[in-house]
């Protein structure tokens, strides 16, 4: 089933400013997507148009087969929002939050303080519950946002930047978390501007800029487009050491430490005469791993590429 199906969307603001050009966008239920896009594209205007906080002025939407604009109160039950702003009244406590947040929605107390008992703890808010909202940490903070859209257990949960200013340890634990309940069937729309957050959860991606959608594929096949691959190695230096610039010939590197060599390998080419060049140097290669991020070369390509054309 379509988790959300946008077809010919447009959004003209006053003044004539278009953000939205015709987007046409499918999610489907079960999906962890990534909606990608410099800032301005029309990413969070998609989805202030998708969670009603924003009209469009043409083209339709459905969440879950239901129109937002005939069935807008159905849809809305359908959809969690964790936007990019902490809009939450900082003088209550955790657990008034998202208790109240259950309100909204009609989830009896009984089953919400149930629900707000199971989703703090596994945000590791749960020892914060009595604690007002100003009290808390930026990254406590966007876990409480997590916790108090998922309440009313919705079937679509849209994240809007969720772990930015976050240290890369929170970070990390909110990603683990994300993937549990996705794998529990929740549907996850993610936009995010580190680019590494995509490529490691998101399996479908759509690239908006001007507007417009200049892609909308696979992560799989999204980075089979690369013709360069970085490697990141783990090494150990001989004792007389070796300057970066001698290490390797005919291979773009970068020595980021004593320890650590990244190194771009066209995907014609093997490792074979990477590592027989530095073997030749002394240099032993204690590990190796592909380098995350690799996303961001084609978000710049695809950015630029449409910028020419339009």
């Amino acid at each position: 089933m379509k988790a959300l199906d946008i077809q010919g969307l447009t959004k003209t603001y006053k003044g004539g400013v278009q953000a939205l050009k015709g987007v046409d966008l499918t999610v489907q239920e079960g999906d962890f997507f990534a909606l990608l896009g410099p800032n301005g594209a029309g990413k969070s205007t998609t989805i202030g148009i998708i969670s009603s906080l924003v009209n469009q002025t043409s083209g339709s939407v459905s969440v879950f087969g239901y129109d937002l604009t005939t069935q807008k109160e159905q849809a809305k039950a359908c959809i969690g929002l964790v936007p990019q702003e902490f809009n939450f009244n900082q003088f209550e406590t955790v657990l008034q939050i998202v208790l109240n947040q259950a309100g909204y929605y009609g989830v009896p107390r009984s089953v919400a303080k149930e629900r707000a008992k199971k989703y703090l703890a596994q945000l590791d808010l749960w020892e914060k519950r009595d604690a007002r909202a100003r009290e808390l940490s930026g990254g406590m903070k966007r876990r409480l946002m997590i916790a108090r859209a998922l309440m009313h257990e919705p079937k679509l949960l849209i994240l809007d930047e969720p772990t930015a200013g976050v240290d890369i340890e929170i970070r990390r634990s909110m990603w683990g978390f994300l993937e549990e309940i996705n794998r529990q069937g929740i549907t996850i729309i993610l936009t995010t501007h580190y680019l590494e957050e995509a490529e490691m959860l998101c399996r479908n991606i759509a690239i908006i800029n001007k507007g417009t959608i200049v892609e909308n594929t696979s992560m799989k096949s999204l980075l089979s487009k690369l013709n360069v691959e970085t490697f990141v190695l783990d090494i150990k230096m001989p004792e007389s050491g070796v300057e970066s610039a001698d290490l390797l010939a005919g291979f773009e590197h970068r020595l980021i430490d004593d320890h650590t060599l990244e190194v771009d390998v066209e995907k014609t080419e093997g490792l074979n005469p990477v590592f027989t060049q530095l073997s030749e140097k002394g240099v032993q290669v204690m590990s190796m791993r592909n380098k995350s991020n690799r996303l961001e070369e084609l978000f710049v390509r695809l950015v630029e590429s449409a910028k020419q054309a339009g």
